[in-house]
């Protein structure tokens, strides 16, 4: 038995077969992952990964380096971009992001080696058996959301922080039937 979230969605089906719980060091993945959660607040994963490839071309391709230089006049040709949610809180929060983002770089060398803190370096591995024992906030979760809100970012509730952490491969919550579980062990 596999993990049930993906249910019948073929591009769910795929992100949770090759993406979700697989341990992420690239920082340009990590913004990634950071830009969707974010854009996630309130909303379904389904919803976000169906417009991913809107995200990746509305924000640089997630090059946060150009994120952090985006201006007023871009925010507003991302309010009209149909392809995203146009929530303004969320796109100027990821634009403050970014500039978060690369200050935590200069500080620690790369976003990766100050995240994985949270974690002291290794992925916590759950052994969930169902769906409903899998939590949506963790002590971990809740460090790294007061951590990265005292930094200046924005939209990291520990929710947010958590989802992060599955996707970013923090957190292993592959439920203990399905084979991603000791895959993403490797």
């Amino acid at each position: 038995m596999a993990c049930t979230w993906p249910a019948n969605d073929e591009q769910m089906i795929a992100y949770h077969d090759t993406e979700w719980g697989v341990p992420v060091h690239d920082d340009k993945k990590h913004f990634e992952f950071l830009v969707l959660d974010c854009f996630q607040a309130g909303l379904s994963w389904k919803t976000i990964l169906h417009r991913r490839r809107f995200f990746k071309k509305a924000f640089a391709g997630f090059d946060y380096k150009k994120v952090a230089k985006f201006t007023d006049a871009d925010v507003e040709r991302l309010m009209q971009d149909a392809g995203i949610i146009r929530n303004k809180l969320k796109i100027t929060g990821t634009i403050k992001n970014a500039k978060a983002f690369m200050d935590i770089q200069k500080e620690f060398g790369s976003f990766d080696a100050y995240i994985w803190q949270f974690v002291d370096g290794k992925t916590v591995v759950n052994k969930h058996k169902q769906s409903s024992t899998i939590p949506a906030t963790s002590k971990e979760s809740d460090a790294m959301s007061k951590a990265l809100k005292k930094r200046g970012f924005t939209f990291v509730g520990s929710t947010i922080c958590y989802a992060y952490m599955q996707a970013a491969g923090m957190v292993n919550d592959h439920l203990v039937s399905c084979r991603r579980h000791k895959e993403c062990m490797k």
